[in-house]
């Protein structure tokens, strides 16, 4: 009995510029990329996704209301350790982990989430250090 294997290729890499761009508008687009859901080869339960390069994610918008409404919070697990930051000062201080929270989000809530991650690379400038992989321009 001959069995046959669908050859699997080596994941492409992407570059997004965000800039100017909403945040869930790039998550959800980058997410899809990760996770292979523009190849015909795609199954949910595989890492058949490419990897992808997110430049100038400080320079993404969102709505002005939104800036000062959404908050993240952290607990350390010790008494009175409740850390509660706005977007908007998010967006300052570490506007990497602000597109990384919003990629995580709208993964599957399984173990490939962790491996999916590890594909995405965000930078806060234009500068990035994957150019010797010859990433494809990816559009919204």
């Amino acid at each position: 009995m001959k069995t046959t294997t669908v050859p699997v290729s080596a994941p492409i890499w992407y570059v997004l510029d965000a800039e100017g761009q909403n945040i869930g508008r790039v998550a959800v687009r980058v997410a899809n990329v990760l996770r292979g859901k523009h190849k015909p080869s795609f199954s949910p339960h595989q890492l058949c996704g490419d990897q992808v390069v997110i430049i100038n994610a400080a320079k993404v918008t969102a709505h002005p209301k939104k800036l000062l409404t959404k908050r993240y919070v952290r607990h350390s697990g010790y008494l009175g350790h409740l850390k509660s930051r706005t977007l908007g000062q998010m967006l300052e201080e570490k506007p990497e982990r602000v597109m990384e929270q919003a990629i995580y989000g709208m993964l599957p809530r399984s173990r490939i989430r962790l491996a999916l991650m590890k594909r995405v690379h965000i930078f806060a400038d234009a500068e990035h250090p994957h150019a010797p992989q010859k990433p494809v321009s990816l559009s919204l």
